[in-house]
């Protein structure tokens, strides 16, 4: 195999050579090129719909959680009217961050620099987050400093949907709902109560944080469709047999048998224009695990399962939608329930994230269901995880190891499943014939060169834009 040209830190950037879909190949270089990941800030982490918390983290006025964009510290903060807003976490004077904790309850963010003072009280200012403290403000500005000017920076746009807190910094990047499309079941999944309730859930827990020497797309492509993985990856966990379900059961509270039969009747759904993956079908109707330890969970979470399905047949809604999946670029999440939780990919540089974990679990939810699914949750996910540990040295390995001067000429192969998709049941999707594909990847790369290429959102959000996949017969 001939090494591909790559970018290799040249001027310009040819950024359209290093994905190509239709061969099923991406260049090594927008994993670990300096350039390119600049390009990512600036183009994609600074126009996308990003995922910033959950409303119940802050739930009374002058609560703040400090959260990220990208490489942007941003902090969100609840005012005395209860309404939302996304701040920058940055000083307009020398752009110290104005709190460096991780989360609280305040009047006024203060910098410890020069002591420029912001409120997050409405009534304090004309709007939360202006500038309205400044010391020597009379003999060092004369008295004309325009502080109504020099408030901290605020998103574009801010969209509470059922507590999942969503922002951007692009005037022009589309309404929420339409950068998400048919996603949306998913996201319905993941905040709906496990009833199929609209809403009624809350973080639960904290936000476990933690970094890998690892480009943020390999966390994010792990979760929009990568089942290829789990047989040779998560092997030593699948062979202690240690599933709720009890001896020889999986992580997934299955039998092995159950789950060759479910891979049998199993799809990845890849939304090719806007970049979304999961790795289940609209329509596939999962079954909740069984629990050995406490067959009383088993049938508590099979009832409440089982109004949810009833509900959305009843408003001809599909009853699918809740495999391990990725909203575009970086927010990962299961939404089966067992547990829910949200991973995000926080992209530090092109060879380091930092990963920030949310739990995520009906407000009325049962004590003894809280411990159980704390406790499942801490066995196999976070960096002690069983699970959450095999794919940190896959991500870190595979992005030390492509590093190299020989090794960045050679592009990684996804070619996997090419001209082996079928139409899915949502408007803008393939699904694949087998369990295991990588047409999600591809699609996600693709629209993730996009973005990288800075092209306007009238183009990015054309349907006529992409070739669709090839389908079979």
């Amino acid at each position: 195999m001939k090494p591909s040209a790559g970018a290799r830190d040249r001027e310009p950037l040819e950024l359209s050579a290093l994905v190509d879909v239709d061969a099923g190949t991406i260049s090594r270089e927008i994993f670990i090129n300096e350039q390119i990941f600049r390009a990512e800030m600036d183009n994609l982490f600074a126009r996308a719909w990003l995922f910033i918390g959950h409303e119940s983290q802050i739930p009374e006025p002058g609560d703040y959680f400090a959260s990220r964009m990208g490489s942007d510290p941003v902090l969100l903060t609840r005012d005395s009217e209860g309404e939302i807003h996304v701040l920058l976490n940055s000083c307009r004077h020398r752009g110290m961050k104005v709190c460096r904790y991780d989360s609280g309850n305040t009047l006024q963010f203060t910098c410890p620099y020069h002591g420029w003072s912001y409120s997050v009280d409405g009534e304090l200012v004309s709007t939360p987050g202006e500038l309205f403290g400044v010391p020597q403000f009379h003999n060092a500005y004369g008295g004309k400093l325009r502080r109504e000017n020099w408030g901290l920076v605020r998103v574009s746009r801010t969209v509470n949907y059922k507590g999942l807190i969503f922002a951007t910094w692009d005037d022009d990047a589309p309404a929420f709902e339409d950068y998400v499309g048919g996603f949306m079941l998913w996201i319905d999944n993941l905040a709906d109560t496990l009833a199929g309730v609209p809403a009624g859930t809350e973080a639960f827990g904290g936000v476990l944080k933690w970094r890998v020497k690892a480009n943020w797309k390999f966390v994010a492509e792990n979760f929009l469709g990568d089942m290829y993985h789990a047989a040779t990856t998560h092997a030593s966990v699948e062979a202690a047999g240690i599933g709720p379900a009890g001896a020889n059961s999986s992580r997934h509270g299955t039998s092995p048998e159950a789950l060759a039969k479910r891979r049998a009747i199993q799809h990845s759904t890849s939304f090719y224009l806007l970049g979304h993956g999961a790795t289940d079908s609209a329509i596939e109707q999962r079954v909740p695990p069984t629990f050995a330890d406490h067959p009383e969970l088993t049938e508590y979470f099979a009832d409440l399962f089982a109004k949810k399905v009833e509900i959305r047949k009843a408003n001809g809604q599909h009853v699918g939608g809740h495999g391990p999946a990725t909203l575009f670029p970086s927010m990962s999440f299961h939404s089966l329930g067992f547990p829910r939780t949200i991973l995000v990919a926080h992209p530090i540089s092109p060879n380091e994230t930092e990963l920030w974990r949310w739990f995520i679990v009906d407000k009325d939810a049962r004590p003894d269901a809280r411990d159980w699914l704390r406790g499942y949750y801490m066995r196999y996910s976070g960096p002690a995880g069983l699970t959450e540990q095999d794919d940190m040295e896959n991500w870190d390995y595979a992005t030390d190891a492509s590093r190299g001067a020989v090794a960045r000429r050679y592009d990684y192969n996804y070619a996997q499943g090419l001209g082996h998709s079928q139409d899915g049941p949502i408007e803008g999707t393939v699904e694949s014939v087998h369990w295991s594909t990588e047409e999600n990847a591809r699609n996600f790369y693709r629209r993730w060169l996009r973005f990288a290429e800075g092209q306007s959102w009238a183009s990015l959000m054309d349907p006529c834009s992409v070739k669709k996949p090839d389908v079979v017969a």
